[in-house]
C-alpha cells in the first residue's frame, strides 16, 4: 500500500497533547502542504495563520471555550502547543470545501511528519468578532475571510487512538 493511503488509514485525532513545541521546520512543512490542497476553479482563496505564540494561543483557546459554552478552564485545543488556523475568502462560493481540503492536507502532512493533530471548530465564530477582524488587519489581511477550522498540532500525551471499525453499507456501486 502506498504511504499516502496508509497515512489516510492510520491518522487519528488526538485529544491530549504534551506541551512540547513542534519544531518550526516541521510546522513550515505542514503549512506548505496546505498550500497544495485542491480548490474550486484553482482560486487558492484560503489563508493560514500559524500560531505558536503561547499568549495568542491561549487567547484563542479562551475565546473558543466561551463560544463552545464550556466551563472556564477547559482547553478546547487539548493542550496542543501550536495551531494552524484556516480561513477562506467570504465571497468565494467554495470557501468551506476549499478550506476543508486544506485542513485535510494539514492533518495528513502532520501525521506523515510524526506530529499529531485534531480539527477544532468555531473558527468561523472567532473571526466574526471584532477581535478576529482586528487580528487579521494587524497581519495585513484586508479582505473579508471566514474561519474554517483550527488544526491543533503537537505530540500525543498517552496512547495513540485506535481506529473505529468502519461502518458497513457506505459504498454503492453504479455500473
Amino acid at each position: 500500500m502506498s504511504a499516502v493511503l496508509e497515512n489516510m488509514k492510520s491518522r487519528r485525532s488526538v485529544r491530549k497533547f504534551k506541551p512540547d513545541m513542534v519544531p518550526q521546520e516541521i510546522l513550515d512543512q505542514i503549512t506548505e502542504a496546505g498550500l497544495y490542497a485542491a480548490s474550486g476553479m484553482g482560486r487558492q482563496a484560503t489563508i493560514m495563520l500559524q500560531v505558536t505564540n503561547k499568549e495568542l494561543r491561549d487567547k484563542i483557546a479562551k475565546m473558543n471555550q466561551e463560544i463552545g459554552g464550556w466551563k472556564d478552564g477547559f482547553d478546547p485545543f487539548y493542550g496542543a502547543p501550536a495551531m494552524i488556523i484556516v480561513l477562506a475568502k467570504k465571497d468565494v462560493p467554495t470557501r468551506v470545501y476549499d478550506g476543508s481540503l486544506v485542513m485535510g492536507n494539514l492533518m495528513l502532512a502532520a501525521h506523515e511528519l510524526g506530529v499529531d493533530s485534531c480539527w477544532i471548530h468555531r473558527a468561523k465564530e472567532e473571526f466574526e468578532t471584532e477581535w478576529g477582524k482586528e487580528l487579521l488587519k494587524s497581519l495585513g489581511v484586508e479582505e473579508e475571510y471566514e474561519g474554517i477550522g483550527h488544526c491543533a498540532l503537537g505530540y500525543a500525551d498517552g496512547e495513540y487512538p485506535q481506529a473505529a471499525e468502519r461502518k458497513e453499507h457506505r459504498i454503492f456501486k453504479v455500473e
